[in-house]
């Protein structure tokens, strides 16, 4: 099927581009908003999707072979000003993700297969707890005994009622701060309203018996975790690694975490297996705790009180896993399976797991043999990477059910644009975000590369979790915990974030949309070297500062200084092979349109340029037929092609992925003719690109170059 294509076949998948995008665009545009809209990233939508076909559009244009550099387009965007930071964003992976052809286009949802067949098999309502199930360890001891109840995280956090007076705090008092510096996570900073300085200390040992993890886990959880554990774990610890303890330890408080320092290539797998074990752990219990009180609920005389049997949310997901592709979510499915089998000859039945393979798998013989990407594009971009889906999992005792209806499923994976699609925007009729009111665990994880896909969707989710339903959906309010009837669920949502790096629009989500009342902890860890140590040329490295007196006034700050004071430089003839890359695509497009306007001689290649117009523009430039080549980082991230014949190096903004820095600098050794001496590279920066900098600097470096005023000039010699 069309949306298993590998983005690595980059060079195989052009000729359906342009019918790919206009679906997307299609998709797009029906996510119209009325006027009284209250969001403007919703106002912003259906300009995204004019402005894209405009940009497909004039990108089809370079098709006819004319040579002229700036010429080629003639129907591109008009004014620069039109475009948001984050316009194109919205086409994360617009080319090579290959269409969707389950979506309607007239109303931009996908029409899904649910399972109707097994309702009454998973439902909470008229099931009871088997006997042989038991609990977790706290059950045995006696579930409802005081010391069961203050050791339990689970039960702790669940069951604690916060006052009015404590949730008023939350909302208006500042929250408190402390350090504490972990052996294998390294510096945390722990912040809470309501606890005061409460720091955590990381379990040096841990015995999963002590964890009150829900059977089966207890005993499936070693087996399933044994491939990422080493000889060197001490026999005392035989089931986490120790990034893996340190993460639960905290995840098991129910404490909000955020861990920037995820890697596709080395921990992204052992990450994933603990979350999944944090989230099952946590939906066991939930659901155990309801079937044994439809049991007590069974067994008691009529009349007597039913309130001691507040056991629910107002709706049943509990936990929202957030990944970016197909791939991802096969996996965290595989891993719970994994975790609910006991043994080869107690296999747990999987309602629909043949169709789930066939959706969310990938088929190997697609991938073409001869392409070579860097490990981490391989392993980013391995199997299937869809974006667009969203499927629900119900778990009952000893059965999992997929495909289960979003009121009927405890959990739900999805991408963003698989939420924003089902989400909808103000005024539309379709839209359901109802489901989302009593989520209890949300997990995003990859978060770095939503910022490559369309962050306003991750924004767009965060302003629709938690919120009371519209409808009943025939819940039994005598069974629904105060806390959600008060609307306090924010208040109690455990919300796990790993990401690749530190960057500020993800930190604000953890900061701003984050309110648990156990606290948060953030994982802070400063980079003492940074990436600039793995370019393997020799080149200088001019670093150029832009003063700007606030946030606001940075793009147009870096625009006029760019153009005012390093283009002249380049302008000349002999400063020919300049390649220019740009984050932004705000600021790719402003910038063409200035060189257009100005007839400097340039290309360009954007994430939405086809095959043809990518390979007239690497060969114009590799010739020195153009002297300019504006390159996205977009492209650059789901390409990673090698661009040759670069002998000036612009770097417009420091990069998100600070590896691209020095990737696209030692590109610089492919060029087999030119004299080393005459390389460079410059780059732009101000006050605000701290951590950026500072990924690729060093620490050292930044807080040197931030006290200056001056320009920086490094000279790098290989892996110094």
């Amino acid at each position: 099927q069309s949306e298993t294509s590998d983005k690595s076949s980059a060079e195989s998948d052009s000729e359906t581009e342009v019918e790919q995008v206009s679906v997307y665009h299609k998709l797009l545009a029906t996510l119209k908003t009325s006027p009284e809209s209250e969001s403007e990233e919703d106002e912003s939508e259906p300009e995204r999707a004019e402005e894209s076909e405009t940009e497909m559009d004039s990108e089809g244009s370079q098709e006819t072979g004319e040579a002229g550099g700036g010429q080629e387009d003639k129907n591109d965007v008009p004014d620069q000003e039109e475009a948001t930071d984050t316009a194109e964003q919205s086409l994360g992976q617009e080319q090579a993700d290959g269409a969707d052809t389950s979506r309607d286009p007239s109303h931009g949802v996908i029409e899904e297969f649910t399972d109707v067949k097994h309702e009454s098999e998973f439902s909470l309502e008229t099931n009871f707890m088997e006997e042989e199930s038991g609990g977790c360890n706290a059950d045995k001891r006696d579930g409802n005994s005081s010391q069961a109840f203050s050791e339990d995280p689970f039960k702790q956090h669940m069951d604690k009622e916060l006052e009015e007076k404590e949730v008023e705090e939350m909302s208006t008092l500042p929250k408190t701060s402390s350090q504490s510096k972990w052996s294998r996570l390294g510096q945390l900073t722990f912040s809470s309203t309501l606890e005061k300085h409460k720091t955590l200390k990381a379990d040096k040992e841990v015995d999963v018996k002590q964890l009150y993890l829900h059977k089966p886990l207890e005993s499936t959880w070693p087996k399933v975790n044994k491939q990422f554990l080493s000889s060197v774990n001490k026999p005392s610890d035989p089931s986490f690694t120790p990034l893996q303890r340190e993460l639960f330890c905290i995840m098991n408080t129910y404490r909000d975490l955020f861990y920037p320092e995820r890697n596709a290539l080395t921990n992204g797998e052992e990450i994933r297996h603990a979350y999944c074990l944090h989230a099952l752990n946590h939906v066991l219990k939930a659901n155990a705790q309801v079937l044994s009180n439809n049991a007590k609920r069974r067994d008691q005389k009529p009349g007597t009180d039913n309130d001691d049997y507040r056991d629910q949310g107002l709706t049943r997901p509990k936990v929202l896993m957030i990944v970016p592709f197909r791939e991802c979510a096969l996996r965290i499915v595989h891993i719970f399976i994994s975790l609910l089998e006991v043994s080869d000859k107690r296999k747990i039945d999987v309602s629909n797991k043949k169709r789930f393979k066939g959706e969310f798998g990938s088929d190997p013989e697609e991938k073409p043999p001869n392409l070579k990407r860097p490990e981490d594009y391989e392993a980013v971009f391995a199997g299937n990477i869809d974006d667009h889906f969203r499927i629900g999992v119900a778990i009952l005792q000893k059965s999992m059910r997929l495909y289960a209806p979003f009121y009927s499923s405890d959990i739900i994976i999805a991408s963003p644009l698989g939420m924003r699609t089902i989400i909808g925007a103000e005024g539309e009729k379709k839209r359901d975000f109802d489901f989302l009111s009593s989520i209890e665990i949300l997990i995003i994880d990859q978060a770095d590369i939503y910022l490559m896909q369309n962050w306003e969707h991750v924004l767009h989710l965060m302003k629709h979790i938690n919120l009371l339903p519209l409808d009943s959906h025939g819940v039994d309010f005598s069974r629904v915990r105060m806390l959600n009837l008060n609307n306090w669920s924010k208040y109690y949502r455990q919300t796990l974030l790993f990401s690749a790096l530190q960057d500020p629009q993800i930190n604000s989500v953890f900061n701003k949309h984050c309110f648990n009342y156990v606290g948060q902890v953030a994982v802070r860890n400063v980079p003492l070297r940074g990436s600039i140590s793995h370019v393997v040329v020799q080149l200088p490295h001019v670093f150029r500062r832009l003063e700007v007196e606030n946030l606001t006034s940075v793009i147009d700050t870096r625009f006029q200084f760019f153009i005012d004071k390093v283009l002249p430089e380049y302008r000349d003839a002999i400063m020919s092979h300049t390649l220019i890359y740009v984050p932004s695509y705000f600021d790719y497009v402003r910038l063409r349109n200035y060189f257009k306007k100005e007839e400097l001689n340039f290309t360009h290649i954007c994430e939405y340029t086809k095959k043809a117009g990518v390979c007239r523009a690497r060969r114009f430039f590799l010739k020195g037929e153009k002297q300019f080549l504006l390159f996205t980082e977009r492209f650059h991230f789901y390409k990673r092609y090698t661009i040759k014949g670069i002998r000036n190096l612009i770097f417009y903004e420091l990069p998100t992925y600070s590896h691209f820095y020095s990737e696209i600098c030692n590109m610089m050794k492919a060029t087999d003719n030119g004299v080393d001496a005459t390389w460079t590279c410059t780059v732009l920066y101000s006050k605000y690109d701290a951590q950026k900098l500072a990924a690729v600097v060093g620490i050292d470096r930044t807080a040197q170059m931030l006290q200056s005023k001056k320009n920086v000039h490094l000279f790098v010699t290989g892996e110094n």
